[in-house]
């Protein structure tokens, strides 16, 4: 059986494996969201205090994770729902630093402190690979 032209396009963007970073975000992004609405009071104790409406921004916040999770398996609007997850992630990042003090407040043990310091930066990585995981795969050259 002969072969395309557009196999070895296909054979390349599948060995890219973008589109495996993809799926796992929106599984990552959807069930994350979905635990906003399992919990929500847990999710609404570390909004920080000076927010307004702890438990409306959990759930505002719960279907933006799982539309952009979503998003990200649609082409059409793959990149800006990457973009609306990058500016997700760093809009809840002082609900991360507030899950931080008030686990200092509470004298929780020094590991688990540490785990939650060592969350923060992981939220730069996780940014980093959402907006890796929406780029088109590079094309091949020959």
């Amino acid at each position: 059986m002969r072969r395309g032209a557009g196999d070895g396009v296909r054979a390349e963007r599948w060995r890219d494996g973008r589109w495996i970073s993809r799926g796992v975000l929106a599984a990552v992004f959807a069930g994350a969201g979905a635990m906003h609405f399992v919990l929500p009071d847990a999710y609404a104790r570390i909004v920080p205090p000076y927010l307004p409406h702890p438990v409306l921004l959990v759930y505002v916040s719960g279907f933006l994770e799982m539309a952009g999770g979503v998003g990200l398996l649609l082409p059409p609007v793959r990149r800006a729902a990457a973009v609306g997850l990058v500016l997700l992630l760093l809009a809840v990042w002082p609900a991360n630093l507030q899950m931080v003090l008030a686990a200092r407040a509470a004298h929780a043990p020094a590991w688990a402190v540490a785990l939650l310091w060592a969350r923060m930066p992981l939220q730069l990585l996780l940014m980093a690979w959402v907006w890796w995981s929406a780029r088109a795969a590079p094309r091949p050259t020959a």
